[in-house]
């Protein structure tokens, strides 16, 4: 568990499965950013019993207040910008359910998300994209001590239309105490 003032992170539970099963394939809770179409709740099961959504290639932790609601979730995965090991950085994507969107949960999901992965994994880089019109979320990173890289054109498609991306990240060196 990885704990913050408003908010912790945890592996999701058994009894998570129902969460995720309303959420992630209902596009009146998902935010406009990040609903991509219809894909069953069956796959959600089976990938819990899999691994707990916990692997070397891929993690999803609830994001879950002290109140122990779940407001949202957050994963990450490792990306390679090379053939060696020394060229690993972390990918990441948050997700909190609408109506716990602007309460300072997101920031904190952020910064505890880097605090753990640049204590767990060798790395220097922990990297992101969000929609280039998610000023919010922008906001959000810029705020955790992301810096933003640059635009990826056309980069997503969603909603039957291309949209631009932008590319944030922190290294090591950068994040806050």
């Amino acid at each position: 568990m990885i704990r913050g003032e408003k908010i912790y992170l945890r592996p999701l539970k058994r009894t998570d499965i129902a969460y995720l099963q309303k959420h992630f394939d209902n596009p009146e809770v998902m935010s406009e950013f990040n609903f991509f179409g219809f894909h069953g709740s069956e796959g959600i099961e089976q990938e819990f019993n899999k691994n707990g959504f916990i692997s070397d290639t891929y993690a999803r932790l609830a994001v879950v207040t002290h109140s122990e609601q779940i407001v949202g979730m957050v994963d990450y995965r490792p990306v390679r910008h090379g053939p060696s090991q020394g060229n690993i950085a972390y990918f990441f994507g948050i997700e909190l359910a609408k109506e716990h969107r602007g309460l300072g949960y997101g920031t904190e999901a952020h910064k505890l998300l880097v605090r753990y992965l640049f204590a767990t994994y060798p790395i220097v880089r922990i990297e992101t994209l969000t929609d280039s019109e998610n000023k919010a979320e922008q906001k959000t990173l810029e705020k955790s001590n992301f810096t933003r890289e640059g635009k990826m054109r056309q980069a997503q498609w969603r909603k039957g239309a291309w949209h631009d991306m932008v590319l944030y990240s922190i290294l090591r060196q950068e994040q806050p105490e």
